[in-house]
């Protein structure tokens, strides 16, 4: 029997799987924080000061995790410069683009059996732009309500207007709620897609994150937006 031959494609930067790690620890933690900052804990028997205490502390891990996770974008901005395969975004200027991404939707929708074979498919790229989008919402809704007691500070004075173009404090809340929830409904899709992609097609999709390449057997249709690094067996 013939063995098969697949290609190494050196993708993601160290950069870039430094920043995704940051990113999910970050969102996890802010997630979290994020419920009970929203809806403080009531503890059963316990004095309200240990209670505010607990709270405090909860507030505090959610602001040191929106910060770090601010600061790591560096790591990213980085990696899109110095390496090729961590600028993977969508070609909305070329007009197959369009169809490929529904070609891909219908497949990990178990409508289609197959779809053509990609370093970063293009629905992948369509979903980091729209997360991407979600986080820069949520950074600007976060800060507006971190700073608005201290409107006349730095802070105050870079994200006051959020809260203004918003019509409020209680709808830049509810906007910050609602997309912490869509950035959750993204993880979820973006595991399954993960998973099945590792299960169905052994490209090594998940252990890309940490070793930085894909193993693929076919041509990949993006191969020209990177180098691809050896060939293996």
């Amino acid at each position: 029997m013939k063995e098969e031959t697949r290609k190494v494609y050196y993708l993601f930067s160290p950069f870039l799987r430094i920043f995704h790690w940051i990113m999910v620890l970050s969102i996890v933690t802010l997630f979290v924080t994020g419920l009970f900052v929203a809806k403080p804990l009531i503890v059963m028997g316990i004095e309200p000061t240990y209670t505010s205490m607990s709270m405090d502390w909860i507030r505090n891990i959610h602001f040191l995790a929106a910060f770090l996770f601010c600061a790591a974008f560096i790591l990213r901005i980085y990696g899109f410069i110095v390496n090729k395969g961590d600028r993977l975004f969508p070609r909305v200027w070329e007009g197959h683009f369009y169809s490929e991404t529904i070609d891909v939707a219908l497949h990990y929708m178990l409508l289609k059996p197959t779809h053509a074979s990609y370093l970063r498919n293009p629905l992948a790229r369509v979903s980091y732009v729209g997360l991407y989008a979600m986080v820069l919402v949520e950074i600007l809704t976060g800060f507006a309500m971190y700073y608005m007691t201290e409107p006349s500070s730095i802070g105050g004075m870079m994200f006051g207007w959020v809260n203004v173009l918003l019509g409020g404090e209680m709808t830049t809340h509810w906007v910050h709620h609602i997309v912490a929830w869509l950035i959750i409904d993204f993880a979820i899709g973006h595991v399954y897609m993960i998973l099945r992609a590792d299960l169905m097609e052994a490209e090594g999709e998940a252990s890309s994150m940490f070793s930085g390449v894909k193993f693929l057997a076919h041509f990949p249709e993006d191969a020209d937006e990177v180098e691809s690094a050896k060939d293996a067996k």
